[in-house]
């Protein structure tokens, strides 16, 4: 159990158990011993009796205890068991006003309240404590200012109240910290998810672009009665769809692990799309997302280099400076015929690239080439 439920419980069970038990074993004992110890019996029994019917009322939870029903319930209980303290002050009544205020520090909501009703029922004690003396002067009685004391448990019942609603207050923070903890989990998990199939989706749809172009081009040599060439095709095309597993194991890796070895990774991508790669700068860290942005940029136009020029030579060019990481992919007019039209595409495009970078705080540019080819820059914050 922790600190803050385990005082909790404990403030719980003084107002909750020993208070209640403390008033009905005060009145059980001076109603066990009654009339010993008591001036006035008279007039002692009727105070006897409303204290006791008040003491155990506001005592017992209940819908109809308003704020200001608890006040007037409250202010007769101190009242009359400061009235009867001078009457039965040799009895365990004597303890009623002492934990009339008390009760009134913890259940009354405003403070002031309740030390005015401690307040008034110490100068009532007191006096009557004084007139009691005077009718009564054979009787021992309680210097007056003794009897002033009996509003001091008010403070122990405010202290008490103030440190169970600092508890509660601290306990529903707690709570709400942690279902807000829950949720970001959720969320992040939620995004993690998203993320981890668009960067798979990516890798497929780029692999499978590349199967598709080379079934296309295996199906027009063969239709052309160049059988070898049609079966290279058809074998590069399987060699591509065994890259794609191993591409996507690495994306998924690359993503839990958070990184991703960049210019590795552009390099087997440039080796097996017959590609230049060159590097200027140091090559430095790479965020996740930045990394993962660059790789599909460069999967992206090295499809659509091989979609729209075929034959056309490629090059990639990544930049490292001191914040930001640039790519480039250019290529060159087509030297050869279109075998077949891929049907459909990665389902990304170009576009989605330029939503993707400007989400991450970058640019993508992709425009037509002096040479009659076509070039793509991306720029991102690393």
């Amino acid at each position: 159990m922790t600190t803050f439920e385990t005082t909790t419980v404990e403030g719980r069970f003084r107002e909750g158990l020993l208070l209640p038990f403390l008033v009905l074993v005060a009145i059980a004992v001076t109603a066990f011993r009654w009339p010993g110890g008591v001036v006035f019996p008279t007039v002692a029994l009727p105070l006897f009796v409303l204290v006791s019917i008040t003491a155990v009322g506001v005592l017992v939870p209940s819908r109809w205890w308003t704020g200001r029903r608890r006040l007037v319930a409250m202010t007769a209980y101190m009242l009359l068991s400061a009235l009867l303290l001078p009457f039965a002050h040799e009895t365990a009544a004597m303890l009623l006003p002492y934990l009339a205020a008390a009760t009134a520090g913890g259940q009354l909501v405003s403070r002031k309240a309740a030390a005015g009703v401690a307040a008034t029922g110490a100068l009532v004690a007191a006096g009557a404590t004084l007139l009691v003396g005077h009718l009564a002067p054979a009787t021992q009685q309680w210097q007056w200012w003794v009897a002033l004391a009996v509003g001091l448990p008010v403070y122990s019942g405010i202290a008490n109240r103030n440190r169970l609603d600092a508890l509660r207050n601290a306990q529903r923070a707690a709570a709400e910290a942690l279902r807000a903890g829950e949720s970001e989990a959720r969320e992040a998990a939620l995004l993690e998810r998203g993320r981890i199939a668009r960067e798979i989706h990516d890798v497929l749809g780029h692999s499978l672009s590349g199967i598709a172009l080379q079934l296309d081009m295996a199906d027009a040599l063969r239709s052309n009665g160049n059988d070898e060439e049609a079966t290279a095709a058809v074998r590069r095309a399987r060699a591509l769809a065994v890259d794609s597993i191993g591409e996507t194991r690495r994306a998924v890796h690359a993503l839990r692990e958070g990184t991703l070895p960049l210019p590795e990774t552009l390099s087997r991508l440039a080796e097996h799309n017959a590609a230049d790669l060159t590097i200027d700068g140091d090559p430095a860290p790479v965020g996740a997302e930045a990394a993962h942005t660059v790789v599909r940029v460069a999967q992206e136009a090295l499809t659509n280099t091989a979609k729209h020029a075929p034959g056309a030579t490629r090059t990639l060019r990544l930049a490292f400076t001191d914040n930001r990481v640039a790519l480039t992919v250019h290529n060159g007019p087509a030297t050869g015929a279109r075998h077949g039209e891929l049907a459909g595409g990665t389902g990304v495009g170009l576009v989605g690239m330029r939503e993707r970078a400007a989400l991450l705080g970058g640019t993508l540019k992709a425009e037509p080439a002096r040479d009659g080819g076509w070039t793509v820059e991306l720029e991102l914050p690393r």
